[in-house]
């Protein structure tokens, strides 16, 4: 793997945790960043489920070294920082989701400067 696949394997690893905590467990899961429990989970494990879809194709994005498709996921990841950042400022999600927004960006930020440094 290269680096920029090597970033992305890493985001993978964190959202299969984050997948299967919203299937498993969701409201544990989510308890911590603010979010009352829901009354039926079903959405949250449903949502879990895509996670992990999503996981499996970047995981053989990154196995593969698939570099269009590790460059698509810098644009992906910025934008759900920006998305996430944007519902907590209009008060539409509790504050603490911004913090998922940030990791996903500060992952997108790592693999974007391994893009760059292997170009």
């Amino acid at each position: 793997m290269n680096p920029a696949a090597k970033s992305v394997f890493v985001f993978v690893l964190y959202l299969f945790v984050v997948g299967t905590g919203l299937l498993i467990l969701p409201n544990p899961f989510l308890a911590p960043l603010g979010f009352p429990p829901a009354a039926d989970p079903s959405w949250l494990r449903v949502l879990g489920v895509l996670v992990l879809c999503l996981a499996t194709y970047y995981l053989v994005a990154a196995r593969a070294n698939l570099t269009p498709l590790i460059r698509a996921t810098v644009f992906v990841r910025a934008g759900v920082f920006v998305v996430f950042g944007t519902l907590v400022l209009l008060r539409l999600a509790p504050a603490p989701l911004a913090l998922l927004g940030a990791v996903d960006l500060i992952a997108a930020l790592w693999t974007w400067t391994a893009l760059r440094s292997s170009a």
